[in-house]
């Protein structure tokens, strides 16, 4: 007969695969050995085998391989100064799950995870660094072959967004950069320091930039957003970071794209507004028009200088990973944040601003994605970016919209966040009633718009 210690060492694989985080008695039990019996094949399969707490609380995992690579997977972050520096291993467990010390790294972690670290899926800091939107599909169009994925980055499971993370992660957003080979990637284009565009090479650039974009992407990018974009860096006094995201229209003088071309112009404006009238801190941004485009430049809150970073996640992803229900609003999600003690009361206040001022500017376009911050301990709330009057936006096959703008008045809990945001409402819409480069017919219906948000602003101040 087979000795049982044989038996329970070959059947531990099977026993992990089904029970992962299972503790050494319960597998002893399972395996109908000694505790101690089971701590000493434990030792033995120490290669294989993830373990994570410690004395009582030791669970094991069973180790999965990436692409037959097996082993963790470094986790560097790149500082303020452009400084790398190992802030964590993930390891890939049976079936599907991944483990990450999320609160050794400083970011929020739910109350019910034990130890802080993560232990199932994809871990959530790392969940906004996946390709996706315009760049994300070009880039999958592009190096689909070369990686062995699908050309659709929406249809690639965890294990192909840590392959192609692993090699070409090197320009996402937030600070971290995932394994050696991503990191000795971006280490290489740091050292080869490239030529900046400036005021002499921006416009020739630009246009360059957005053809090949429209083209095929950029590779190493995966700034979100539908919208045609591409990622730069330029030179430009009195500036955070040479690091920019430009959105940029068309070539062409169809009325489709006049009116995205004056959207991009108005979403600079709002991002003016916000940040001067209202209070709120915005991304800094700026309009060129050259060569028949118009381009929206923003600058990256995420970077700084030419190598600095620093780290930022999606309400997307934080709402989804971590809080206890969804959302109505950014206002209420605030609140749930507030709750887990991550947010102070000042930060629900300026996401309530934020989101009235999108409503009284006409977006319908605040999804989840477009609310950021900044999710170290204490987390703060990330600067503005991607307000604008979607409602005018568009339609899918190009045709323009005849819709009507009725802002409504405040709710009862806000009508403080309504009062400042209304004013930086008021603000926008008269700047974009008079800029010379926005079309003439869309001035004169912002023109309106104004006035629409003065009567109502009138009515809230006699109630």
């Amino acid at each position: 007969m087979r000795p049982r210690i044989e038996t329970a060492r070959d059947s531990l694989p099977m026993l992990l695969r089904r029970n992962p985080g299972v503790r050494a008695t319960q597998l002893a039990s399972l395996a109908q050995v000694s505790p101690a019996t089971m701590v000493r094949i434990l030792k033995e399969m120490r290669a294989s085998v993830v373990r994570i707490g410690s004395t009582s609380t030791t669970r094991y995992f069973l180790r999965r391989p990436l692409r037959g690579i097996l082993g963790a997977i470094a986790v560097y972050a790149i500082d303020t100064r452009g400084q790398a520096s190992q802030v964590g291993e993930l390891q890939l467990t049976e079936p599907d799950g991944t483990l990450l010390d999320v609160a050794a790294m400083g970011w929020a972690v739910a109350q019910e995870f034990a130890n802080g670290v993560w232990a199932h899926g994809l871990p959530y800091p790392l969940q906004d660094m996946k390709p996706q939107g315009f760049l994300g599909r070009q880039f999958a169009a592009a190096q689909a072959g070369q990686l062995g994925i699908s050309t659709n980055p929406m249809a690639w499971n965890d294990d192909e967004v840590l392959h192609v993370l692993t090699h070409y992660g090197i320009d996402t957003p937030g600070n971290l950069i995932l394994g050696d080979t991503a990191l000795q990637r971006w280490l290489q284009t740091k050292a080869a320091t490239p030529a900046l565009l400036n005021d002499r090479t921006i416009d020739a650039g630009y246009a360059e930039l957005a053809s090949q974009a429209s083209a095929g992407g950029a590779a190493g990018s995966s700034a979100a957003g539908e919208f045609p974009k591409f990622t730069a860096v330029r030179e430009l006094a009195g500036c955070q970071t040479e690091h920019v995201i430009v959105k940029y229209t068309a070539a062409d003088t169809s009325d489709t794209v006049q009116r995205w071309s004056d959207l991009l112009v108005c979403e600079h404006l709002a991002l003016q507004a916000l940040r001067t009238v209202g209070n709120i801190p915005s991304a800094q941004s700026r309009i060129l028009q050259s060569e028949g485009r118009t381009f929206l430049e923003v600058e990256r809150f995420d970077r700084h200088g030419q190598y600095g970073r620093s780290p930022l996640c999606t309400l997307e992803t934080i709402e989804a990973s971590l809080l206890p229900a969804t959302s109505r609003d950014w206002g209420d999600a605030a609140i749930m944040m507030h709750m887990q003690g991550w947010l102070s009361a000042e930060a629900i206040h300026s996401i309530q601003v934020i989101w009235v001022f999108g409503r009284l500017i006409g977006n319908s376009d605040m999804h989840r994605g477009n609310l950021s911050f900044v999710p170290t301990l204490p987390v703060q709330v990330a600067p503005v970016y991607d307000m604008l009057p979607m409602m005018f936006a568009p339609l899918r096959g190009g045709e323009i919209p005849s819709v009507n703008f009725a802002p409504e008045l405040p709710m009862p809990t806000r009508q403080q966040a309504w009062a400042q945001a209304s004013v930086a409402a008021q603000a926008f819409w008269q700047a974009a009633s008079i800029d010379p480069r926005i079309s003439q017919p869309f001035r004169a219906m912002c023109a309106d718009n104004l006035e629409t948000l003065s009567r109502l602003m009138d009515l809230q101040r006699a109630l």
